[in-house]
């Protein structure tokens, strides 16, 4: 891990300053926040962005790094394989135009296009999160417990059932869930906090639901609010908040 960059936000609201630093790790970027100071090693909190590129959802993932950093987490992010300046997949792009052009014809998007598209998202981004935890537990100022936050919500599952250093996550909701993931829900077994917007314009809500029903963890709870996609009020995000605190402090 090679740090490209530092800077100190204070919006004059929190109490404590938050440390933002860019990363390296490989050719993967990344962004890691630390209150600033901090009394002992903090928590640590893996938002995993949209598929939009870090530097676009960089406005949501600060929002929530501040938010994190007043409970006295740190938080880290990476971009997501195909994002933002990473490589492209020529079969992830052809998948995704399969998809487009059976949701603009009214078409069901079947298992075949669901897998192409993420399944190889999934089996190459979780390596790559727990590359990036090692790295992140080694340096000061963080300690554990570790949660894992948001993001395409595969990745989450897939990231619950191998990573045994992730002890809680805050997932959202989504659809395009390919059968297998739904099959390793079965096996997680850490508290779980999902987020659902119910009125989500590009989400099939009885297939979250089905995930939902199928993760094993004896702690889930499901937070519905109507609403489409970008519109997840204030209070579900505080209470997501209030479930890593719960879990993530010592």
């Amino acid at each position: 891990m090679r740090f490209t960059s530092e800077q100190r936000l204070d919006d004059g609201v929190l109490v404590l300053e938050v440390l933002e630093r860019e990363f390296v790790l490989g050719e993967i970027p990344g962004i890691l926040w630390t209150p600033a100071p901090a009394a002992e090693p903090a928590p640590l909190i893996l938002l995993s962005p949209p598929p939009l590129g870090l530097r676009k959802a960089y406005p949501r993932l600060v929002a929530r790094a501040r938010h994190s950093a007043a409970n006295g987490f740190a938080t880290a992010a990476i971009e997501l394989p195909g994002s933002g300046d990473r490589p492209r997949s020529p079969a992830a792009e052809r998948a995704l135009a399969d998809m487009r052009r059976a949701l603009e014809a009214g078409e069901p998007v079947g298992d075949e296009i669901i897998d192409a598209l993420i399944l190889p998202l999934v089996d190459q981004a979780v390596p790559e999160w727990q590359a990036a935890l090692d790295a992140l537990l080694a340096l000061p100022g963080i300690g554990g417990p570790v949660g894992y936050s948001g993001g395409v919500i595969s990745i989450g599952v897939r990231l619950a059932v191998v990573e045994p250093r992730v002890s809680a996550a805050v997932l959202f909701a989504g659809s395009f869930i390919p059968r297998a993931i739904v099959e390793e829900a079965r096996r997680v077994t850490i508290p779980l906090h999902v987020l659902l917007q119910w009125d989500d314009e590009g989400n099939d809500r009885q297939a979250a639901l089905d995930l939902f029903d199928a993760f094993g963890s004896e702690e889930k709870t499901l937070n519905a609010n109507m609403g489409g996609h970008t519109g997840v009020p204030q209070h579900a995000g505080d209470a997501a908040a209030q479930f890593f605190a719960r879990h993530l402090t010592r």
